[in-house]
């Protein structure tokens, strides 16, 4: 299948609204938060996870799948395959603590056409890296996997719809992302600002007292083990922006409990900078003064400030050429 098809089929089947190619999709709603009750117990949220994933049925269960966890599979079933409603089967159990509603999960799957048995293209597994998402008992990977433990392989079956002909995908949980860079802790930089962090990962940065840099600066202060940021990638962060001119916070992903999702293309030249070339898991601290920022924004209060962001990277996912 060609690439072009299959952004398109990305872009219309509801499983990938929360990542894959499509950046619109991801940028409205890869990676919102979860409409989980903030003041749910943790098992309850478990319940309704588990609560949410669909049964399994005829046409999830007459599929056979070959390969590992974790790479390309190999689906075979009759075709045309008949189904009525969403299915799903379990046909390989991870280890570990179940996933709990509102966690961040990295997973890959391959999808085919159940009338037939086509494979229409994999997103997730090595070089096809694809965002984490958010995992819920509202959303359809919550309904495929429910409350499954990481490592754990799926059969779902998704009935036709008037955008969609009925499709199959092995649906593989890979794992839970942490939602603070998880890299190497490296050495302070002397002159740069200085950060610490809370429990949960989100920084506080005290600028020095000292001129503000000419050129944009860069310091990681831990790296990650991830893949590389490229240009023109869509990445998923949590970052800190503070003036050097007072050291007062003027945005934060941390104040509103959600990673943000943008292309590096999509943001001013200093923050591209810090972000492309860097590894998923890894946190950095970035000094971009005004012309690398929003010195050419008119009116903007942020025009003549020279601005300091904390990111921490916690996911990467290539552009996908158009054949």
């Amino acid at each position: 299948m060609s690439v072009h098809r299959l952004e398109v089929f990305v872009r219309n089947r509801p499983l990938f609204a929360f990542s894959a190619v499509a950046a619109s999709a991801i940028l409205l709603v890869g990676c919102g938060a979860s409409d989980t009750d903030p003041d749910a117990s943790p098992s309850a949220d478990l319940q309704d996870l588990c609560a949410a994933a669909a049964p399994s049925g005829a046409a999830s269960e007459a599929v056979t799948v070959e390969g590992e966890i974790g790479e390309e599979s190999t689906a075979t079933f009759d075709f045309p395959l008949e189904v009525g409603e969403l299915q799903s089967t379990v046909v390989a159990e991870g280890d570990g603590d179940p996933v709990s509603s509102g966690d961040l999960v990295s997973y890959a799957l391959t999808a085919y056409s159940a009338e037939t048995g086509e494979e229409l293209g994999s997103l997730g597994y090595e070089g096809a890296e694809i965002l984490p998402a958010q995992i819920s008992p509202d959303n359809p990977i919550g309904q495929i996997v429910g409350c499954a433990t990481p490592g754990t392989r799926v059969v779902a079956a998704f009935p036709a719809s008037d955008a969609n002909s009925a499709e199959v995908y092995v649906f593989d949980l890979l794992d839970v992302v942490p939602d603070a860079a998880w890299g190497e802790e490296q050495d302070p930089v002397d002159g740069f600002p200085e950060v610490t962090l809370d429990d949960a990962g989100a920084p506080t940065i005290t600028v020095p007292d000292a001129d503000a840099p000419t050129d944009v600066e860069i310091a990681e202060l831990k790296v990650g083990d991830g893949a590389t940021v490229e240009e023109g990638d869509t990445v998923l962060v949590h970052y800190t922006g503070v003036k050097w001119s007072d050291g007062e916070v003027f945005d934060s992903s941390w104040d509103r409990d959600t990673p943000a999702t943008f292309t590096t293309t999509g943001v001013v030249a200093g923050f591209q900078q810090a972000l492309e070339g860097q590894t998923v898991g890894s946190q950095v601290l970035v000094v971009i003064p005004p012309e690398f920022g929003y010195g050419d924004s008119e009116g903007n209060e942020l025009q003549e400030e020279t601005l300091v962001f904390v990111v921490d990277i916690l996911g990467t996912q290539h552009p996908v050429a158009v054949e």
